[in-house]
């Protein structure tokens, strides 16, 4: 939080930085389950959404409520929010495709 929450760090206390802690790891063990069962639709989803989450916070953190200053603190989880988004909306394509084969084969 020290890295992240520069323009008003005063704002920040313990707790909020503990919170945000759990939500990384909770977030980073979501993604960790997707890596091992790419092909689960539910948690593929899942683990996009927390990207958003991610890109969200960082954002309103920075343009909305001015407690996050455009350093490479933020911008490298911008970054990584953003491409990852990328990636897999461009993965989920193949995992579209991948379902209606499987489908075929059935019928």
């Amino acid at each position: 939080s020290e890295k992240l929450y520069t323009a008003s760090p005063g704002l920040v206390n313990a707790l909020q930085a503990r919170t945000f802690g759990v939500w990384t790891l909770l977030s980073s063990v979501i993604r960790c389950l997707c890596a091992v069962d790419i092909r689960n639709r539910t948690l593929y989803y899942i683990t996009l959404f927390t990207f958003f989450l991610a890109l969200v916070h960082f954002l309103s953190e920075v343009f909305i409520y001015h407690t996050a200053a455009l350093t490479i603190g933020v911008m490298a989880p911008l970054m990584v929010a953003s491409f990852s988004i990328l990636g897999m909306l461009i993965g989920l394509q193949y995992l579209e495709v991948e379902a209606l084969s499987q489908n075929k084969k059935k019928n």
